[in-house]
């Protein structure tokens, strides 16, 4: 176990890791973001932010701070994606294509777009009878809950995660597009899954994507696969992800707080 940990382990706190180096853009085409220097010439040479002073490095800090606030919350949710796309191959024999999904779409300009969600399970693929069985179980049970069309959910031939940490945003554009996704995914016969890490989500987005019959699993530790994230990950896919976070939650902490105070204090605003 102590080997699979420290691979695991590491997928997660690489991409928190990364935050450290954040710096803000400030509307700027910079890719690497404006350092305090950078961030001091930009807004003394604006006429209006400097009549008011907002070349103070404070100014700065609170720049940095809010998005790499904003950064933290994204890295942890991307390195939890990783995470879980390596356990969908470590523990249900898949491989990197088989954990992965995306189509194409053509918008009123003729342009091709290439879309997808941040996992997937085929039924197909699995190797094991005993572990094809129990993911159809699930599915079935699944769309059984959402009221899927028992023909429907009889067709399925896997299902396809949407990954989030949390999901509180209110954003329109990011809901149709996850509308859109589930649409195309149960045209090619795939359940479309909404996984959050966490238990935060905003009960009026929950709704409206189980009206869309999203599957949506929930970061509880309760002990119901249909709606728990970690019921889900333990009885379904076969790895205690909850009894892993637990274990590390030590080193998960540490690196977190290493990261806030790199963002956060006075002497890391120049170099990140």
């Amino acid at each position: 176990m102590a080997d699979s940990d420290d691979r695991y382990l590491k997928i997660v706190l690489d991409a928190i890791r990364v935050c450290v180096s954040y710096k803000p853009k400030l509307g700027q085409s910079s890719k690497v973001g404006l350092d305090l220097n950078d961030f001091q010439r930009l807004y003394r040479s604006d006429p209006f932010y400097s009549w008011f002073g907002l070349d103070n490095p404070l100014m700065y800090a609170a720049h940095r701070a809010a998005g790499g606030m904003t950064s933290v919350y994204r890295q942890i949710g991307m390195g939890c994606e990783r995470l879980i796309r390596q356990l969908l191959q470590d523990y249900l024999g898949l491989c990197p294509t088989d954990t992965t999904w995306s189509y194409t779409t053509v918008g009123v300009n003729k342009k091709t777009r290439k879309l997808s969600l941040d996992g997937r399970i085929p039924l197909d693929e699995l190797k094991k009878d005993e572990d094809r069985q129990r993911v159809k179980g699930w599915i079935g049970a699944e769309c059984k809950d959402l009221g899927v069309d028992p023909s429907i959910a009889q067709s399925l031939k896997g299902v396809v995660f949407e990954i989030r940490q949390g999901y509180k945003s209110k954003d329109a554009k990011r809901q149709n597009a996850d509308i859109a996704n589930a649409a195309t995914a149960y045209t090619q016969a795939y359940l479309p899954c909404l996984l959050i890490l966490s238990a935060q989500i905003d009960t009026d987005i929950a709704s409206r994507y189980q009206q869309e019959q999203w599957a949506i699993l929930i970061g509880t530790v309760d002990n119901n696969p249909v709606t728990s994230t970690y019921a889900f990950m333990r009885d379904v896919v076969g790895y205690d992800l909850a009894a892993f976070f637990e274990r590390h939650k030590q080193t998960l902490h540490k690196t977190i707080d290493a990261v806030l105070n790199a963002l956060l204090s006075a002497e890391n605003q120049q170099g990140g």
